[in-house]
């Protein structure tokens, strides 16, 4: 693995209002903006929305599904833009820097977040130690 490779893409299904409920369920995350219509309608919105630590979780399932959760050395994220509902996201990663720290070779990773009009959600970073 070398600078300027790529991690396999994942691309999940159709954000829906059932995606939103069972994240909510499954996060304890019952922010009503993100489940009730007329709630988002009254804060301005024109409809509910994804919660961003959902898009955060897609990207971090493209690094596991990548390598082992025991080699994640760090991860942290920036939200870019708000995810929709009907929005497919398609998470990326590349490797932008190859190193050694504590024994471990590493490999530093670009990561973002898009929907299917390229619009970037999130982007952010990860370490990951190499086996």
């Amino acid at each position: 693995m070398n600078v300027g490779d790529v991690i396999p893409a994942l691309t999940k299904d159709e954000i829906t209002r059932t995606t939103l409920s069972l994240f909510a369920g499954a996060s304890g995350d019952h922010n009503p903006i993100h489940i009730d219509i007329d709630f988002a309608r009254k804060a301005g919105m024109k409809d509910v929305f994804a919660h961003g630590m959902l898009s955060m979780a897609y990207l971090a399932q493209t690094v596991t599904n990548w390598v082992p959760q025991t080699a994640l050395r760090s991860y942290g994220v920036r939200f870019s833009a708000i995810t929709h509902l009907k929005d497919r996201i398609t998470c990326s990663g590349e490797i932008i820097e190859k190193f050694e720290e504590n024994g471990e070779t590493r490999v530093r990773l670009k990561l973002q977040a898009a929907n299917q009009d390229g619009e970037v959600k999130l982007v952010g970073e990860a370490v990951v130690a190499l086996p």
